[in-house]
């Protein structure tokens, strides 16, 4: 419940700061970068060395990289059909495919599953969305941002990217059974705590939230398939095709229903892919997911 009322509160901070105007007007810009280079690299090298590699993890795994290739199928489908640019495709594209499997993620787990919950929240949010943000992410936001597409450059900007380049290091002192002194845990912890209320506050200073916007269409779009046809589409894979059950299961699922994923967000503004609307689908979506997610939570409860 803390967890849930910060979100919150740093989203309400962000937009009385915005009101205000007190801030130069590269705050959330600026509040962006630091998200990435720094908290989240700290929370790959905090969680990842400590993790135990074992075959059921395969389900968490997966739910990254399914929901971003049917969030790409969908909306690079609609968007040739339907003749989108190619910058709001790209926004919806990972705004939608990405899910808050940390921010919002680990406190609702948490809170519903206990902390034996969070090794398997944590399987979706390290190895899978962070991962699929930093790789295929990273391709989806080069490609429809108008840039050039060069294979060098892409590579470049993926292995130069501050949390792939911490998850990289972090999987190696897993496998090489290397770990921190506790006195460095503790400050990787504190830095990487930093990572909820800043990325919040800069979303709140982007967020517009116009009943007249000509994004609202699309915004009921994007989120109706990130909270509800993308862990339809896990439900349907694990569930009732590979017959999966069990809290592994549970978790994976509910993991795949979260609001779309602030750090994708982030990765879509700083490319130009409409940053009102990827602002305005974790600014509605977050409030929007915690209704949703009951829902979804009372379905496999029940199954």
């Amino acid at each position: 419940m803390e967890s849930l009322f910060l979100l919150v509160l740093c989203l309400l901070i962000g937009l009385a700061l915005q009101r205000s105007q007190s801030l130069p007007a590269n705050a959330a810009a600026s509040l962006n970068q630091f998200v990435l280079f720094v908290p989240l690299p700290a929370l790959a090298f905090y969680y990842i060395p400590e993790i135990e590699l074992e075959r059921h993890l395969l389900y968490p795994l997966g739910v990254a990289w399914i929901s971003i290739a049917a969030s790409w199928l969908v909306f690079g489908s609609l968007g040739r059909w339907l003749g989108w640019s190619r910058k709001l495709t790209g926004c919806l594209v990972l705004t939608s495919g990405l899910g808050n499997t940390s921010f919002v993620g680990f406190p609702v787990i948490e809170a519903l599953y206990g902390k034996e919950g969070l090794a398997t929240a944590l399987i979706v949010d390290q190895p899978g969305s962070f991962v699929v943000l930093s790789t295929v992410g990273i391709v989806i936001a080069t490609l429809y941002s108008g840039d050039v597409i060069r294979t060098g450059p892409i590579i470049r900007k993926i292995m130069l990217f501050p949390p792939f380049i911490g998850f990289v290091l972090a999987v190696a002192m897993n496998l090489f059974d290397l770990h921190f002194p506790e006195f460095i845990c503790a400050g990787l912890y504190r830095l990487g705590s930093t990572i909820t209320p800043v990325a919040l506050v800069a979303v709140g200073l982007q967020l517009n939230l116009d009943r007249r916007s000509k994004h609202l269409g699309f915004l009921a779009a994007g989120l109706g398939f990130k909270l509800l046809a993308a862990p339809a589409i896990i439900y349907l894979l694990y569930v009732v095709i590979l017959k999966g059950s069990g809290q592994v299961v549970q978790i994976s699922l509910m993991e795949a229903a979260m609001a779309p994923m602030i750090t994708g967000v982030i990765l879509a503004s700083t490319h130009g892919l409409k940053p009102r609307l990827a602002n305005m689908m974790v600014g509605v979506g977050i409030p929007f997911s915690l209704i949703t997610l009951m829902g979804w939570y009372w379905l496999i409860s029940n199954s």
